[in-house]
């Protein structure tokens, strides 16, 4: 919620959306990690074959929500 009401104050609507696009998926893993990880099947790539644990999708979902703010922190350094 927070990338979304700074993307909107910072950049406008355009932004909003494409901030929201960004943030979709990490909210989903974390969110929903355990039907995300359990799903096998085709993908555009490869097949999945095995189902993920719950928690790592969990995790992953967090890393890549949090990793703009990791980065900026690096650049300040």
């Amino acid at each position: 919620m927070i990338y979304i009401v700074t993307a909107f104050a910072a950049i406008g609507l355009q932004g909003t959306f494409t901030v929201f696009g960004f943030v979709i998926l990490p909210l989903a893993c974390i969110w929903f990690g355990d039907l995300m990880g359990g799903y096998t099947g085709p993908t555009s790539g490869m097949a999945i074959t095995s189902p993920s644990p719950g928690l790592m999708v969990c995790i992953a979902g967090w890393v890549l929500l949090l990793l703009p703010v990791i980065v900026m922190i690096f650049e300040a350094v």
